[in-house]
């Protein structure tokens, strides 16, 4: 099938008459929390229940993406009400229905004026929570694939890099490269095959950013690839998914066959001799394969280890032919880029960091989920006013970012903007976008041996550094916890982060120690407390019997 630019508007004309054609919309998150939570078969009973009823003209029951305050699943919205119920069970499917129209059920009412839903800024997850994740035309009738027969039809590869070098966009992958620039490289190797790349192996404790984006809006994430691949002159695309992910895996797999039977994927796209195909590739669920080089390897079916760069995958990548990788919340910002302009992503965030950046609240917080705000937000705002602050009263403590290769941010520092220099200068990254909250019941030394232990298991053994390193600090970490600790085992634990930070072969390994060497700068107390005092405040370690015994 090959579309017009006519047929992409009058599909999406009749999707949007078809929905307001009905007096309300009950909007069902099908996302995992809150799948994980029931709120399938509440779906299930609000369909039949309408049936029973009588109400299937007027009243349309829809399965969307996440709406992002996890903590509080089942969420529903009711459109064009505004209304937003938490907690949702199916024996509360007939007063949702008697309500319509009416006042909302006070029990039940989540304030749509919350500063969790006010204080964002969606660009990456405008969709989530809007549309069935599982229909194309859905997808269209929010603008979708419009952008794609922008750069198809009126803009040339070059044009397109132009936009996201205007951007000032960085990779949210966790390093924070410069997209334009990497996207520069690709476009300018020279070879007749390139491949486009959706690195979608979210690895880390407590992320679930890219996990979200594919089950709820997979077609945004299609339509940034295909049109970086026109940008850079790739014909072929691999989405690299952990299988952990089912539902993302199931979803992306039913966005790409709706995308080829519709024609904006596949041969001759939008009437231009633009071709583009996408496979989906599952990974094992090794940590080390969100390295851009391991990733390669998987593909390719060998082991899943990095390899030394140079030569970068821009110019020798995958089956040694140049390749773009990107992870799935930088290609989702592409499609509003060429819609919008490269110019107004640049005028969101900060001066070196752009646009915004979607995090996963997790750990000791009211409002865990998901939420995206523009990049310089204040990190105390994030947690106390978007995430609703430390449950049960409690003090916080610390916060980590990026992932078990971020470090450990302690209250001193809450008034700080979040942004990739910012977060460098106390010792943390930005990564992929986790954030994990701390209050006073944990231990610093037990979190610090917690990610460091996760680094140890997870180390592919290609390089001594990291596969020893890591090994030693965590055993160290370890004797700490237990109460045999030394006061010289602090030296030794810096000396051998610094080792393995300074010479690991990959990220994984440069990384690990950040940890360590962020508690050690902030809460060295602690650890102090450990090895003199035998004793561990938050009562988090096996000390305390230790000192008995002793």
């Amino acid at each position: 099938m090959t579309l017009a630019i006519e047929d992409l508007e009058g599909i999406a004309k009749i999707e949007k008459e078809r929905q307001e054609g009905f007096r309300h919309r009950i909007n069902v998150c099908i996302a995992a929390g809150c799948l994980s939570c029931q709120s399938g078969l509440v779906r299930e009973a609000l369909e039949k229940e309408v049936g029973r009823r009588g109400m299937e003209n007027w009243c349309l029951v829809k399965g969307v993406g996440c709406l992002g305050l996890c903590a509080a699943g089942p969420l529903i919205s009711v459109e064009p009400d505004g209304v937003y119920y938490q907690g949702v069970t199916v024996s509360d499917v007939s007063e949702i229905l008697d309500s319509l129209g009416g006042s909302p059920i006070g029990r039940l009412h989540c304030p749509a004026q919350s500063p969790f839903f006010t204080r964002q800024h969606r660009i990456v997850t405008e969709n989530c929570g809007k549309i069935d994740p599982e229909r194309i035309e859905d997808y269209i009738a929010e603008r979708g694939y419009e952008a794609l027969y922008t750069v198809l039809r009126s803009m040339t590869p070059g044009e397109v890099i132009e936009q996201v070098v205007a951007s000032g966009m960085r990779g949210r992958g966790g390093a924070g490269f410069p997209s334009g620039l990497k996207w520069t490289a690709v476009s300018k190797a020279v070879n007749n095959t390139k491949f486009v790349i959706c690195n979608a192996d979210e690895g880390d404790p407590g992320a679930f950013m890219d996990r979200s984006v594919l089950e709820s809006d997979p077609h945004r994430v299609i339509e940034g690839m295909a049109i970086a691949a026109y940008a850079v002159g790739a014909r072929h695309g691999y989405v690299y998914v952990r299988a952990e992910y089912p539902l993302a895996v199931k979803r992306v797999r039913t966005a790409i066959a709706q995308a080829e039977r519709l024609g904006v994927l596949g041969s001759g796209i939008f009437n231009t001799r633009f071709d583009f195909k996408i496979e989906v590739r599952l990974g094992a669920g090794a940590f080390v394969c969100g390295e851009e080089t391991a990733l390669i390897a998987s593909i390719e079916g060998r082991l899943g280890r990095p390899r030394p760069r140079p030569p970068f995958p821009a110019e020798f990548g995958l089956w040694g032919c140049p390749t773009l990788i990107n992870n799935v919340e930088t290609l989702a910002n592409i499609p509003p880029i060429v819609r919008n302009g490269g110019r107004w992503l640049a005028g969101i965030g900060t001066e070196k960091s752009k646009g915004t950046k979607v995090f996963a609240l997790a750990g000791r917080v009211n409002n865990t989920g998901l939420i995206e705000v523009p990049m310089g937000t204040i990190l105390r705002d994030i947690v106390f006013d978007i995430g609703g602050g430390i449950p049960e009263g409690r003090q916080f403590k610390a916060v980590q970012t990026g992932g078990p290769s971020g470090g450990c941010i302690p209250e001193q520092h809450l008034d700080m903007p979040v942004d990739y220099e910012s977060l460098a200068a106390v010792g943390s990254i930005m990564g992929s976008g986790g954030m994990i909250i701390m209050d006073d019941a944990s231990c610093m030394v037990d979190v610090a041996q917690f990610f460091m232990e996760f680094c140890m298991s997870e180390s592919c053994g290609k390089c001594v550094p990291c596969r020893v390193g890591t090994t030693q600090i965590y055993h160290l970490l370890r004797k700490i916890t237990n109460g045999t600790g030394k006061p010289s085992d602090l030296a030794m634990l810096e000396e051998l982060c610094d080792l393995v930070k300074n010479t690991s072969l990959c990220g994984l390994g440069q990384t690990a120690p950040n940890p360590v060497i962020s508690t050690l700068r902030y809460f060295r107390n602690e650890y102090l407390e450990h090895i003199d005092d035998k004793t561990c405040q938050a009562g988090a370690c096996k000390i305390g019997s230790v000192r008995e015994a002793l």
